[in-house]
């Protein structure tokens, strides 16, 4: 019961947390009077595609080519690369006022911005609360207050009423790999799977040994963690990634040890719900690990 005590507090604390935002801004060359008044924008992920068009922002001119589909308001839009190499010199051609991308690439993104004379703003996708704690920010910034206020409230009463169906059901320990072609490594409640995982209720064995999002651990360590569940997701190539799963929990014997392996509670996770950043389809994510943890 403790563990779902402060679990609840925990959520609900973030109500007043999100009111403080989380928009880091690093400024290029300063944008002309017109730019300002109705800034142009260059969205370099689909996360953040996703954010802008919730937030039912127009003017988005750059967008990230990807296989993965956007928002239709934004379809005419220019395709300027990758998440993490945009083309700078596309970029460069549309003037944006702002280029916005994930928090995460900031050290390797924010001093090229700068070279090439361009705004840039960094968002929090770490963590579901650290992208509603943007979604204010950018409200802010943006003159979309109300609709950031919208989106914050639908998240706060989803949260509070997950809790209220689960506040008196015990919290299962949970290891989480995350994997990539050819190897695997552990998330930690700092990952986005991990966040994921402890606002369904679930207590990550792995809580508190790092700072990191994701940590390299042998498996005869994580056998000593006895988790209740295992669940296992992938950073790219989904099917090879879960084929490789599935030869190494059949040819390594130290997973044999483990009760969730010999119980059968071993779940292949949705990778399009449970990946590297935070996103507004966390609801799904949320349902989908309810089934594992309560069999709801």
């Amino acid at each position: 019961m403790k563990q779902n005590r402060l679990w609840k507090m925990s959520v609900l604390a973030l109500a007043t947390c999100l009111l403080t935002g989380c928009v880091n801004q690093k400024q290029g060359n300063s944008t002309s009077e017109e730019n300002v008044k109705e800034p142009s924008i260059v969205s370099t992920s689909v996360a953040t595609c996703e954010i802008l068009d919730a937030l039912e922002i127009e003017n988005v001119v750059g967008v990230p080519s990807s296989a993965y589909d956007l928002p239709e308001r934004y379809h005419e839009a220019t395709p300027i690369g990758s998440a993490m190499t945009p083309d700078l010199e596309i970029v460069k051609s549309l003037n944006p006022s702002y280029v916005i991308s994930p928090k995460s690439l900031e050290s390797d993104l924010a001093s090229k911005y700068e070279a090439a004379g361009l705004n840039s703003i960094f968002i929090n996708l770490s963590s579901v609360e650290g992208m509603y704690k943007s979604i204010e920010g950018l409200g802010e910034v943006f003159g979309t207050k109300q609709q950031a206020e919208s989106l914050i409230s639908e998240f706060t009463t989803f949260m509070e009423e997950y809790q209220q169906a689960h506040e008196a059901e015990e919290a299962p320990t949970v290891l989480i790999l995350m994997g990539l072609p050819g190897s695997y490594v552990v998330a930690t409640e700092n990952s986005y799977v991990g966040n994921l995982v402890e606002l369904a209720g679930g207590k990550n064995v792995y809580a508190g040994t790092s700072t990191e999002d994701y940590i390299n651990i042998n498996t005869e360590d994580m056998v000593q963690t006895n988790p209740d569940i295992i669940l296992r997701t992938a950073h790219a190539l989904p099917d090879q990634v879960m084929e490789m799963f599935a030869e190494e929990f059949e040819t390594n014997d130290v997973w044999k040890h483990f009760e969730a392996v010999q119980e059968g509670k071993v779940y292949d996770l949705n990778s399009e719900h449970f990946g590297m950043s935070a996103n507004l389809g966390y609801q799904d994510a949320i349902a989908e690990l309810e089934t594992i943890f309560y069999g709801n």
